[in-house]
């Protein structure tokens, strides 16, 4: 059996916007001087004179993303999660958020996934920060095919999204050919009557991975893939919850603020029932390879199959 094709999403960010900008001329890509990194620089290669490096001054160059906004330019701006997020944070509140700015803000890099970069590089706050801000449209793609259909429907779509895209390169799971991305829409993957695995990011293909191993156990679990966190498909989760009585949320970010807590507040209004999270457990990670911190975090089908089991059983 072949193996299975692996990409980074942020190399899908790099695709997707020499794609877009072949067919449209009316925005521009801007990088905090990471161009290499992000993967903008397959844009400034090929479209130069719409791209801008505005260095190491993060807060600086939304100020320049809110500016040409307001002048009627769509923008992607790009940097990585720590820096687009977190040190640009009161800058894309008030000058993107509040007036409700036609800006992208592509963060590469998130997660504990970004592996020997350590604790101050691997951003698990991003998702709770940006969600906080009224209006803002929250993405974070699963494989190489999801971030490409999430690139192109952020730039169709009037308003600021953020876009999550991480640095190591994962499974693509999705066919292109009969891929639909929809924003605001969750994806059901796999029907079940157990168990509920709701599922973002990198974390989709190790939930599909647990619901196997959990079906040699004679646990039938459904997975639902959230690529947008907000608007939150309440509706799908609403509906699973209702078969199945329990809920395993899984992401690669704090259980503080993210895919979990939107969960949490949508089914404690809605619908109550027993709600379990998966995620960086209120600490910081450190440097180390990617592949292991993510086994060591507890972010892999086999940890999330063994706790989905304790939930059912």
């Amino acid at each position: 059996m072949a193996e299975q094709k692996k990409i980074a999403t942020r190399e899908s960010y790099g695709t997707a916007l020499k794609e877009l900008a072949a067919v449209h001329d009316d925005f521009v890509v801007l990088d905090a001087d990471l161009a290499e990194a992000t993967k903008t620089v397959m844009f400034k290669k090929a479209y130069p004179d719409r791209f801008f490096d505005c260095g190491i001054a993060e807060g600086n160059m939304i100020g320049v993303a809110a500016g040409l906004a307001a002048a009627g330019t769509k923008v992607f701006a790009s940097s990585f999660a720590m820096f687009a997020a977190g040190r640009a944070y009161e800058i894309i509140r008030n000058s993107i958020g509040y007036p409700h700015l036609n800006v992208k803000i592509c963060a590469t890099h998130a997660g504990i996934s970004v592996g020997e970069d350590g604790a101050t590089h691997q951003c698990n706050e991003d998702i709770a920060l940006m969600r906080t801000i009224p209006g803002m449209v929250v993405i974070n793609p699963a494989d190489d095919v999801e971030a490409k259909a999430a690139v192109k429907a952020a730039y169709e779509y009037e308003g600021p999204v953020y876009i999550r895209l991480g640095r190591l390169a994962v499974p693509v799971f999705n066919d292109e050919e009969s891929y639909r991305f929809e924003m605001g829409k969750a994806i059901v993957l796999r029907e079940g009557t157990d168990i509920t695995l709701v599922a973002t990011g990198l974390m989709v293909n190790e939930a599909m991975n647990a619901a196997k191993l959990l079906e040699e156990k004679g646990i039938s679990a459904e997975v639902i893939n959230v690529h947008t966190i907000k608007p939150l498909d309440e509706e799908k989760i609403i509906a699973s919850a209702k078969k199945t009585g329990k809920v395993l949320t899984i992401e690669e970010h704090s259980v503080i603020g993210g895919l979990g807590s939107a969960v949490c507040d949508c089914l404690s209004e809605k619908y109550p029932c027993k709600v379990q999270k998966i995620g960086i457990n209120d600490c910081f990670g450190h440097s180390g390879p990617a592949v292991e911190l993510l086994k060591e975090f507890g972010l892999t089908g086999e940890s999330i199959a063994d706790r989905a089991e304790k939930m059912v059983k």
